[in-house]
């Protein structure tokens, strides 16, 4: 038997969810089972699984070891990298500017490996790291919760990824970015200067999940999903025929920005999915010239009233591709 007291991360949780956090290898068909034969308990009594945890609840599990995971404790989360750019810090948020090349997750675009060396090297894990290293998490004294990220952007995109340190408000910006009071823009270099300054695109996104890739259409197709992209003009490089474009996401779709782009004629500057990057790779671009670079907070959730009106950027010398436009300010 194993027993858990809810502390301030895991109240307000379904006993279900609560149970699927702590006994990650139990089928959920059997955890069900459990919980209406009574091997899994709530302060010494049976409770349906749609109970909300209470501060101090005890819950209780008679199951086999062989369910419980094995998590990396502090031990392992010292010896790793906690290198990070951080952007903004306060005991409930961490903004960092993740670099090109860096998977967020493991088995995030395109690598399918959860061995514990891929782990380490993605943004999560350093990100707990960091957090073990300056004594803000401690994995020992958590049941259900960990830091974890808001949003994700791809390997070879750089810019800000919004972590939660606390549950509160992990709860707090997910539900600002469903409602869309959380406003991401980016910066990318594309091939070719559009005829129109500023524009609002519209489009349908489908995604081949065999190949990872995208594909746009101007109307609706089987399966498609609604894109909206905004973009701004904000320099000029006429001698190499690109554009630097701001760009604001309507929606958030697996490479919208790239393949939208892509589709009115304009591709990325070293995207080797959606453009023609041969001659790109020779001048040294090997990814994508696209970074998020701002984050405004514009939610009236209580939880984040604190951060409302603020518009947190990227250090402009990180951006790597910037260097083709001279004399730009951020």
């Amino acid at each position: 038997m194993r027993a858990f007291t809810v502390n301030e991360n895991d109240e307000g949780q379904r006993l279900d969810k609560f149970i699927s956090k702590v006994v990650r290898g139990m089928p959920p068909s059997l955890m069900y089972k459990y919980i209406r034969k009574k091997r899994i308990k709530v302060n010494g009594k049976r409770t349906e699984e749609k109970y909300r945890l209470l501060l101090g609840d005890m819950v209780e599990l008679y199951i086999p070891d062989e369910f419980f995971s094995v998590s990396a404790g502090t031990s392992e989360y010292r010896r790793a990298c906690s290198d990070l750019d951080v952007v903004y810090e306060d005991k409930n948020l961490l903004l960092v500017n993740k670099r090109p090349g860096v998977l967020v997750h493991t088995g995030d675009e395109g690598d399918p490996s959860r061995s514990p060396e891929a782990e380490r090297e993605t943004l999560i894990f350093r990100i707990k790291s960091y957090l073990v290293s300056t004594g803000e998490y401690s994995p020992e004294d958590e049941n259900s919760f960990s830091p974890a990220l808001c949003n994700r952007i791809d390997r070879n995109t750089g810019g800000i990824v919004v972590a939660a340190k606390n549950a509160v408000a992990l709860r707090a910006v997910n539900e600002a970015i469903r409602d869309r009071e959380i406003h991401k823009y980016y910066l990318c270099a594309a091939h070719g200067i559009p005829t129109r300054r500023e524009d609002t695109l519209h489009g349908y996104l489908v995604k081949n999940h065999k190949t990872n890739m995208v594909s746009v259409s101007k109307s609706p197709v089987r399966g498609a999903k609604e894109i909206v992209t905004g973009y701004r003009v904000i320099a000029e490089n006429r001698r190499e025929d690109l554009a630097l474009l701001e760009i604001s996401l309507l929606t958030g779709r697996t490479h919208q920005i790239r393949a939208h782009m892509a589709s009115i004629g304009h591709p990325l500057l070293g995207d080797g999915k959606y453009g023609i990057n041969g001659e790109d790779r020779k001048r040294g671009y090997k990814c994508q010239a696209l970074c998020s670079y701002a984050v405004e907070f514009a939610s009236h959730n209580k939880d984040l009233e604190y951060m409302y009106g603020r518009k947190l950027t990227v250090d402009p010398n990180s951006v790597f591709f910037l260097n083709k436009f001279p004399g730009v300010r951020l």
